[in-house]
């Protein structure tokens, strides 16, 4: 179908915006990734950093040696992955009965959980909630405290809603039970949901750090987002990462922006795979409220 003039000038300039929206969130990494292999006197060039003018491993070579990087690394992969698992097992474990209409007062239920979106007990009844259950200096304070997303939890339920009840009645002819309805019909029909909810939830355990800093003292049991923040905001680290000779002057900022991209390049090599369920999945889980 021709379009017409006007149309055809929105469409250039709907290219134009996309094309500079991509490179406003695309540039900084490319910039980053180009300090992180700098020389000091590279990374306090002015201009635009695509590709390093002198190229220097160095500040890689630190950050790939130190153990403090590495056992943050590892503590921010044990909750991601920990974390997100046994939060959508329990998200789902909850969204299920929420889901079915023979479940009593379910909309009491519903609107109770929904509550604790607008309210909360605040910073200082959750930091004695979490000192009580004696989760204080534990790596699973990472993980107990946000099981149930409610949001998630409330999408989920909404797609297990949209699946056809005719298919649990049969199973239940069979002899099924509802965990045997759950796990062996209901999940495995909802993969582009939780595809979509465990994207979520990696994303918000990587980049979590703030209960770390509340609720850990033991250095061993800090994430690797927690390290990245002291080490860029007070640079007290840096010092513990380079050492003292005349070699290491001017590389706090290769340092940084090496460390930056460590944290940032599992995400972005983990998003291609699980992009393709996520437009499905939200679309399908809003359809019933």
């Amino acid at each position: 179908m021709k379009r017409s003039f006007g149309e055809n000038i929105f469409q250039v300039i709907l290219i134009i915006f996309i094309i500079g929206l991509c490179v406003t969130m695309i540039y900084p990494f490319i910039h980053m990734l180009s300090i992180s292999f700098s020389t000091p006197v590279e990374s306090q060039r002015y201009g635009i950093h695509l590709y390093p003018l002198e190229v220097s491993l160095y500040a890689w070579e630190k950050v790939l040696t130190k153990p403090q990087v590495w056992i943050g690394f590892g503590n921010s992969v044990f909750r991601t992955v920990i974390g997100t698992a046994l939060s959508l097992i329990f998200m789902a474990m909850c969204a299920y009965p929420l889901s079915r209409k023979y479940l009593p007062h379910r909309n009491f239920y519903t609107m109770f959980i929904v509550v604790t979106m607008f309210f909360s007990g605040g910073l200082i009844p959750t930091f004695l909630l979490i000192k009580w259950l004696g989760l204080m200096d534990s790596r699973w304070v990472y993980i107990i405290p946000g099981l149930i997303n409610t949001f998630s939890m409330l999408i989920l339920r909404n797609f297990f809603m949209s699946i056809p009840e005719e298919i649990e009645d049969s199973a239940k002819i069979d002899g099924a039970n509802d965990l045997r309805i759950l796990f062996g019909i209901v999940l495995p029909l909802s993969k582009p949901v939780l595809a979509t909810l465990a994207l979520w939830g990696v994303v918000a355990q990587w980049n979590a750090w703030f209960d770390a800093v509340l609720y850990i003292q033991d250095q061993s049991k800090m994430v690797l987002q927690t390290y990245l923040r002291r080490l860029v905001i007070t640079g007290e680290d840096i010092q513990l990462i380079a050492t003292s000779g005349t070699t290491d002057i001017g590389y706090g900022d290769p340092i940084n922006a090496a460390v930056i991209m460590l944290t940032a390049l599992p995400l972005l090599l983990m998003f291609p795979f699980v992009q393709k369920h996520f437009n499905n999945g939200i679309m399908v889980g809003s359809l019933k409220g």
